[in-house]
């Protein structure tokens, strides 16, 4: 960490974070890795055992795909306000308010399930969706506030700590489920946790004023004019592969197991547990293959190996193949949207606007896509059906090189803004 030459930078170029922001960079970064790994057990918590959801429920997988659409359509909702929430706010007080969101969701959710009620968990789902988008958008601009002050990459950790989370999440749920413990009382577990981490970590979140500062360095313009750019558009194609592909084994690695090779429900969620851990590590792994090989290439790699162990996954005859096809799905997921990010930010006077557009598209196919993979499993089995993942991924891979740096000299004059 360059501390002092970030200093000298700061006097140099007139501004004022001072050593004040300098000192509260590692409690924000350490802040930042818990909220994002508190994010991914929450998801992980639900994720993991969507086959006892459904089986409490008593529905099959188009009707599961609906209700899990609910949820992705409280995020798509909530997704394009949540910058404008976090800018009046906080990033601090959205997560709050998005982890009590989702504490209030769980509780509700686990009622629905208790009661067998298919519309009381809807609502529950609903309010979860809402609940972690505005506390994702908002972990994400405090994670490239603290990325900038580090002067390093460290944006895919951040994910990795998601995904961290997301893997004890996964674990839990599968030890839970071998025990024979209720879902419903397992969510209650999950909204207490919940309620307390995420009213008290952000405390340690970079001071309110450093980044108003920061985001106000964007030079004002059309609110949408990063809609028409068409590197910024290509980019969200890009994480738009990267993203489905991640959601869809979120949402269905675990059932498709159950379902397609007829594993119990804890093999069901220690599957989805191989590909979370998989995933994990290749993103605390990731920056330095990208600062020797470089984005697209990795990109490129990365898109591939989801083809491969996408296919390997559904064709398996046993529970060993599929593992070894999740290891390669996950290895496959791991930095596509990490690093789209990072290119959406590139030129940090209009980085803001175009992470926000790449982000919207990512999540609402992280989102929307796995549910409607439901309603195909109906016709072809929710193995078959993802295959269908596989053309976003492939068309991601043909548009890769958008997402290629920007020229040296480009990337010095971030540095010294920065």
């Amino acid at each position: 960490m360059k501390l002092a030459a970030r200093v000298t930078m700061d006097a140099e170029g007139g501004r004022n974070y001072g050593l004040q922001v300098q000192t509260n960079v590692r409690p924000a970064m350490w802040a930042t890795f818990t909220v994002f790994g508190l994010n991914g057990l929450v998801f992980a918590s639900w994720a993991a055992r969507i086959p006892a959801a459904s089986a409490s429920l008593g529905l099959g997988s188009g009707e599961t795909g609906a209700l899990l659409l609910t949820g992705a359509i409280g995020s798509v909702l909530a997704l394009p306000l949540a910058g404008t929430i976090a800018g009046r706010v906080g990033t601090a007080n959205t997560v709050r308010l998005g982890g009590v969101a989702s504490a209030i969701a769980a509780v509700t959710i686990s009622g629905g399930l208790t009661t067998t009620s298919v519309a009381l968990t809807a609502i529950g789902l609903f309010l979860f969706g809402v609940g972690v988008a505005l506390w994702d958008v908002a972990q994400n601009i405090e994670g490239a506030d603290v990325e900038r002050r580090l002067l390093r990459t460290i944006m895919p950790k951040f994910h990795a700590a998601f995904s961290g989370g997301a893997f004890a999440g996964a674990m839990v749920g599968a030890g839970l489920a071998a025990l024979g413990i209720e879902f419903a009382l397992h969510l209650l577990g999950v909204a207490a946790v919940v309620l307390v981490v995420s009213l008290w970590v952000p405390k340690h979140f970079l001071p309110e004023h450093a980044q108003q500062e920061s985001r106000n360095e964007e030079a004002p313009r059309s609110r949408f004019a990063a809609w028409k750019e068409p590197r910024t558009l290509l980019i969200g194609l890009v994480v738009l592969g990267a993203a489905l592909t991640e959601g869809a084994a979120n949402d269905w690695v675990a059932k498709a197991s159950v379902d397609g090779l007829g594993t119990s429900q804890a093999v069901g969620a220690l599957m989805f547990g191989v590909f979370v851990a998989s995933m994990t590590v290749f993103r605390f792994v990731g920056g330095g293959l990208i600062d020797r090989y470089g984005r697209v290439k990795v990109l490129q790699v990365s898109l591939g190996a989801s083809l491969l162990g996408l296919a390997v996954f559904v064709f398996a005859p046993n529970e060993l193949l599929a593992g070894a096809g999740a290891v390669l799905w996950g290895m496959g997921a791991a930095l596509g949207f990490p690093m789209g990010m990072s290119a959406a930010a590139d030129d940090p006077r209009h980085a803001a606007a175009r992470v926000s557009v790449v982000s919207t598209i990512g999540y609402t196919a992280f989102l929307a896509g796995p549910p409607l993979l439901g309603f195909l499993g109906d016709h072809v089995g929710i193995r078959n059906a993802l295959l269908a993942v596989g053309v976003a991924v492939l068309a991601s891979f043909l548009v890769a090189p958008a997402a290629a740096e920007r020229r040296a000299e480009e990337r010095d004059q971030t540095i010294t803004r920065g």
